[in-house]
C-alpha cells in the first residue's frame, strides 16, 4: 500500500466515536488540504480543569471528511470526572445543562423521553440504565404534583430497554413504539462510547443531536435511533469508557516509534523507514497481529465500577438541571432519594 492511498481520512480504521477524535485524524492525515464544512471552536474552564470543545459538521463534504452525519458534537473533557471530586462534578453537571439547553430549545410544557441505552449486567455498557435510574420523572404525575413542584418542572419519562441479546428485540424498535405511544417533543439517548485515546477514557462527555447508533462503541450496530428513523428529534449523550485493544496498540506504538525516530540518525535508512509507515498500514498491521487473540477485545480501567456510578450521577444531574429549570440540585436529589 502507498502512501497516496491513505489520504482519504474518513477511511482511517480507528475505532472512535468521538467528533473531536474524528477532527483530530483530519489533521493528522497526510492530506494537507483543510476540509470543508467543518467549524470547531474551543473553550476553557480551568477552574475545574474543564475544557469544552464544539464541533459542528454543516454539509455533505464535513460529513464525508468526518464520518459522522451531519450536526453539532459538543465534548466536555475533565480528569476530574473519574476523581471524587464533588464541587468538580456540580460545576460539570452545570456546563452539561447549560450546552443541552443551547444544543435544543424547549417549550415549558415539552414533553421528554430519556433512554438510558446498554447491558446493566456489564459494568463499562451500564452508563445508560444507570442514569435513566437516576432521571427525575415527572409525566405519571401529571396533576397530581406536590405544591412546591407545580409549575416547575416538564413532563420526563425514562426508560431502559435492555440490549437485543437479554430482551429477543431490537433496541430502536422499542423505543419507536414507546415514542409512538407518548408522543414526546425531545427523546434524549444516553449510551457508552468508544475512544481513541486513553486518556478520554471516563473522562470525556460527548453531547450531540444527530441521532445514536446502539453498540456501535464496540462493532455490534443496530437500527439507529435518529429523528429520520423515530420521527421526533433526538439528542445523543455518551461517554467512552472503553478502548478497543488494536487502538490501544497503535496509541502506544505510535509513541514508540516517535521515540526511535529521535534517535536514529537523520537520513539513514531506518529513519525513512519509519517515516514512511502510514497510519492506516500501522493499524491494519496491528490489528492483522492481534487476530485472532485480541482482535475483538476492548480494554477499560479497572477502577470502572466506581467511576460509572460518577458518570451516572454527573450526567443525570446535568439532564435534571437543563429538563427542570424551576427546582435547584437539592430538590432533585431530595425528590429521587424519597
Amino acid at each position: 500500500m502507498s502512501k497516496d492511498d491513505t489520504k482519504i481520512p474518513y477511511q482511517f480504521s480507528v475505532r472512535t466515536d468521538l467528533a473531536v477524535e474524528a477532527r483530530e485524524l483530519l489533521d493528522e492525515s497526510e492530506t494537507s488540504e483543510e476540509p470543508e464544512g467543518i467549524e470547531v471552536s474551543m473553550e476553557e474552564l480551568y477552574e475545574r480543569r474543564v475544557k469544552v470543545t464544539w464541533v459542528e459538521v454543516y454539509n455533505e463534504a464535513g460529513a464525508n471528511a468526518m464520518g459522522k452525519p451531519v450536526g453539532n458534537y459538543i465534548t466536555i473533557e475533565s480528569d476530574a470526572m473519574k476523581e471524587n471530586d464533588t464541587e468538580a462534578h456540580e460545576e460539570i453537571m452545570k456546563i452539561l445543562a447549560k450546552r443541552l439547553e443551547k444544543l435544543r430549545k424547549l417549550k415549558k410544557n415539552a414533553v421528554v423521553l430519556v433512554v438510558g441505552l446498554g447491558n446493566w449486567n456489564v459494568t463499562p455498557d451500564a452508563l445508560g440504565p444507570k442514569v435513566a435510574a437516576k432521571i427525575l420523572v415527572t409525566r405519571h404525575l401529571s396533576g397530581n404534583l406536590p405544591k412546591e413542584l407545580e409549575g416547575r418542572v416538564r413532563p420526563v419519562s425514562a426508560l431502559s430497554p435492555g440490549v437485543m441479546g437479554l430482551t429477543g428485540i431490537e433496541t430502536g424498535e422499542i423505543i419507536k413504539g414507546v415514542a409512538e405511544k407518548i408522543k414526546p417533543d425531545l427523546i434524549i439517548a444516553i449510551d457508552a462510547l468508544a475512544a481513541r485515546r486513553t486518556n478520554r477514557v471516563n473522562s470525556t462527555i460527548q453531547i450531540s443531536d444527530t441521532g445514536i447508533n446502539p453498540g456501535a462503541g464496540v462493532g455490534n450496530k443496530r437500527m439507529s435511533l435518529s429523528e429520520q428513523a423515530l420521527g421526533v428529534p433526538v439528542i445523543a449523550i455518551g461517554v467512552p469508557t472503553v478502548v478497543d485493544a488494536a487502538t490501544l496498540v497503535n496509541d502506544t506504538m505510535d509513541r514508540m516509534l516517535a521515540a526511535m525516530a529521535e534517535q536514529a540518525p537523520q537520513g539513514s535508512e531506518f529513519f525513512n523507514m519509519l517515516g514512511s509507515l502510514a497510519n492506516e498500514e500501522k493499524y491494519h498491521l496491528i490489528a492483522e497481529i492481534l487476530n485472532p487473540y485480541a482482535g475483538n477485545m476492548f480494554v477499560t480501567p479497572k477502577e470502572v465500577d466506581a467511576v460509572i456510578e460518577r458518570l451516572a450521577n454527573i450526567i443525570a444531574n446535568g439532564i435534571n438541571i437543563a429538563l427542570h429549570p424551576g427546582i435547584k440540585m437539592e430538590d432533585i436529589n431530595r425528590f429521587i432519594n424519597a
